[in-house]
């Protein structure tokens, strides 16, 4: 009997060491958490046409972050309405960081051009980094007789409202960028809006425009081929892809500071350890050598920072291109 008791109370005390491991088991994936972030494909929306400055970005860090993340990021162009639509479908996303945006500074300037934009800005979007900064020049048709910034701004004065510039639409930072430097020069030319920037660059190299502000990775080759004049370029220095390209400040202008700058932004109220993993993440990519001289040969200087001085450019931008908006009485309805 004895023994039968001892050989009972083994059997019992294993089984006992057996139930206590299964509960361990069990209660061991509530322990662990959620799987660590991004644990399945993301999304980056690109709110105009693929080859613009935006789409380059985008597909260039995707499949870095892609690589270094073990997860596909899939860019997806949803081009329309300078970019209101591409910003809308982020902006109604769930605020997860698998549905983000990158975008231009076309962002700050669509809320002064239409009344019914779905969408604010500041309220609606989290900032994670401003990415890249492209460089604006002042481009002719090799017919107009000037090489210099004030042969231009002279031939113009001389013939008021007889000059067409092109852009690649209402209310784009191609055409509010010309607005400007015609309220800054008293010059008057007509606005021809095309539908995208390679219409546009259509236009000026037949003729049918004299001048375009560009995005000078977008004229480059055009340029080297003498299809289409470079003779300024916007930025405190002159661009590494050009050097013989003067600065608006060394022609004259130092007060025309104007540039195409390039963020990714994510939904409001996506966790903050989200966007600041994001922002890490981008930023290692960003100043990883082969990523700079990937994107400078483009024309793109990859620059980086925290979301809060991303958010202060968007904040002042916004205040700076309502007041050009205003000045020139542009609208986009």
């Amino acid at each position: 009997m004895r023994s039968f008791l001892e050989s009972l109370r083994r059997i019992l005390a294993f089984a006992g060491v057996g139930l206590l491991a299964c509960g361990a088991s069990a209660q061991s994936p509530s322990n662990s958490g959620p799987a660590p972030y991004p644990n399945r494909p993301v999304q980056i929306i690109v709110p105009f046409t693929p080859g613009t400055g935006m789409d380059i970005l985008a597909r260039t860090v995707g499949q870095k972050l892609s690589e270094r993340w073990g997860q596909p990021v899939i860019i997806d162009n949803r081009p329309g309405a300078s970019g209101n639509i591409g910003t809308d479908m982020v902006v109604k996303a769930a605020p997860d960081g698998y549905t983000l945006l990158i975008t231009a500074n076309t962002l700050v300037m669509t809320v002064s051009l239409y009344r019914n934009v779905p969408y604010d800005p500041i309220r609606d979007l989290a900032p994670v980094e401003k990415m890249a900064v492209g460089t604006m020049a002042l481009t002719l048709n090799p017919a107009v007789p000037a090489h210099t910034l004030k042969e231009f701004v002279a031939y113009a004065k001389a013939n008021p409202g007889k000059l067409a510039y092109g852009s690649p639409g209402v209310g784009t930072p191609q055409h509010l960028a010309t607005e400007l430097f015609k309220t800054m020069t008293g010059i008057d030319m007509l606005h021809v809006p095309y539908k995208g920037s390679a219409g546009a660059i259509t236009g000026l190299i037949s003729g049918d425009v004299a001048m375009m502000s560009n995005a000078l990775h977008a004229v480059l080759p055009q340029v080297k081929a003498g299809r289409i004049n470079a003779i300024a370029v916007g930025g405190p220095k002159r661009s590494r892809v050009a050097p013989e390209i003067p600065t608006f400040a060394e022609s004259g202008y130092p007060d025309f500071d104007v540039d195409f700058w390039y963020g990714l932004l994510a939904p409001a109220a996506t966790p903050s350890e989200i966007i600041a993993k994001l922002n890490q993440d981008i930023t290692q990519v960003l100043n990883a050598p082969e990523m700079r001289e990937t994107l400078s040969s483009q024309g793109l200087e990859p620059v980086t920072g925290t979301p809060e001085q991303f958010a202060e450019l968007i904040r002042t931008d916004l205040a700076r291109w309502a007041n050009v908006i205003k000045t020139a009485g542009v609208t986009a309805e």
